[in-house]
């Protein structure tokens, strides 16, 4: 039988992961539409649109997958609550209009959630949970 700890260690891998994919698909959609994207983040005022795509590109991607597979997973979880929030205010700062008012919330709740995993960690299910436990076990054969 399963323990209820043993249900419970799933719970933060599914956040994690859910967490990601917004992430990780936002950052492959930025690959396809190099171009569309660009303009996009010109068109906020941003200073050197491609740098700042390249940027959001290896953030979203890189920082997506981290956070699923759990490894460094409090500081990525910190750098995209970040990100989450700087983008929010960026690109969706016309709260009169209510699908701009939609996404800045949307990524308000999305860097809350972060900052639950910044707070609590990856979960035992997670590449960080194993380093811990190998780190455990090789000082105590030491």
């Amino acid at each position: 039988m399963t323990s209820q700890i043993e249900r419970n260690a799933a719970i933060p891998l599914a956040g994690r992961v859910l967490l990601a994919a917004i992430f990780v698909l936002s950052g492959f959609g930025k690959l396809f539409a190099a171009e569309a994207t660009q303009g996009y983040i010109a068109s906020a005022g941003l200073p050197f649109p491609q740098l700042v795509y390249v940027g959001a590109v290896v953030l979203e991607i890189g920082g997506g997958l981290l956070l699923a597979v759990g490894y460094k997973t409090r500081l990525a979880a910190l750098v995209l609550a970040v990100f989450s929030v700087a983008a929010a205010l960026i690109f969706h700062g016309a709260i009169d209009d209510q699908n701009q008012l939609i996404h800045l919330l949307k990524n308000f709740a999305i860097a809350g959630g972060l900052l639950q995993v910044v707070a609590f960690g990856a979960g035992s299910l997670s590449l960080d949970a194993r380093a811990g436990a190998l780190a455990v076990a090789q000082g105590a054969s030491r």
